[in-house]
């Protein structure tokens, strides 16, 4: 009997933490401060812990409901925190505005010396630096007669280390030189950027394109494994398919692999 007990609470418990789960949906978010649109700042749903970043202009998409509670941070800006509400979930929409970090000096004595303006008057009443005249006194050259030619200073005459003659406006001579490129890997890693950007645009985009029907009521995957299932696909070369514009084929891929799919995290 108390296993009985046991096993159907477990089942509720399980039927509730899977319907805390369901009825999110995607929205559109801008990220902006006093001077203009915020780029690159994190925005993490806390229900949830799936997070992302915003674009070059300040916009992202998220999977919420009501009553979410979304970070947003970035490093020259103070952490903000919004609670989803039902307005937000109606229009698909936020704006959450950041503002700048103050940053706190220390504190400073601020004394006066009582100075006149006159500069004559000035430099005889200004404390002095034991160092700064220390080091006047020893850089005092005004005694050295500049005029004098002193003779070598060679240890031996008979051998002095080589006189090259520079000319600074004869031309380059020699051909076949070949040139230093100091960043000679910034192509590559600006390619590697941008690969890593349309990775992270992906999800969001082919969820523009295809719709929420087609993968949530169609194709019937759970929306907190929306991101799990792409993963899943991933190896099929679904990304590659959609940078060659084949969206026939990826549709024909999805419906294939979301049967097997379904299988699998069922028996999970």
């Amino acid at each position: 009997m108390i296993k009985k007990i046991l096993f159907f609470i477990s089942i509720c418990l399980f039927s509730i933490s899977t319907y805390s789960q369901s009825g999110r949906a995607i929205i559109n978010g801008k990220v902006t401060d006093s001077l203009s649109t915020v780029r690159n700042a994190n925005i993490i749903n806390l229900k949830t812990n799936q997070g992302t970043f915003t674009a070059d202009d300040g916009e992202f998409r998220i999977f919420v409901k009501e009553g979410d509670s979304l970070r947003v941070s970035s490093i020259q800006h103070n952490t903000t925190f919004v609670i989803i509400n039902k307005k937000n979930i109606e229009s698909k929409f936020i704006n959450v505005k950041l503002y700048y970090k103050t940053i706190v000096l220390d504190t400073f004595e601020l004394r006066r010396n009582n100075l006149s303006g006159r500069l004559g008057i000035d430099t005889k009443s200004v404390p002095k630096n034991k160092k700064d005249s220390l080091l006047r006194s020893v850089m005092d050259f005004s005694d050295v007669n500049m005029k004098v030619v002193e003779g070598d200073d060679y240890i031996d005459k008979r051998v002095r280390p080589p006189i090259n003659n520079t000319d600074p406006t004869r031309n380059f001579v020699g051909a076949g030189a070949t040139a230093i490129i100091p960043f000679k890997y910034s192509e590559r890693l600006w390619a590697l950027r941008r690969e890593l950007a349309v990775k992270k645009e992906f999800p969001y985009k082919i969820m523009s394109e295809l719709g929420e029907k087609f993968f949530f009521e169609e194709l019937k995957i759970p929306v907190e494994n929306y991101f799990h299932f792409l993963e899943y696909c991933n190896p099929l070369g679904i990304e590659k398919l959609y940078k060659e514009g084949k969206t026939l084929e990826i549709i024909k891929m999805l419906q294939r692999e979301s049967k097997s799919y379904l299988k699998i995290i069922k028996k999970e």
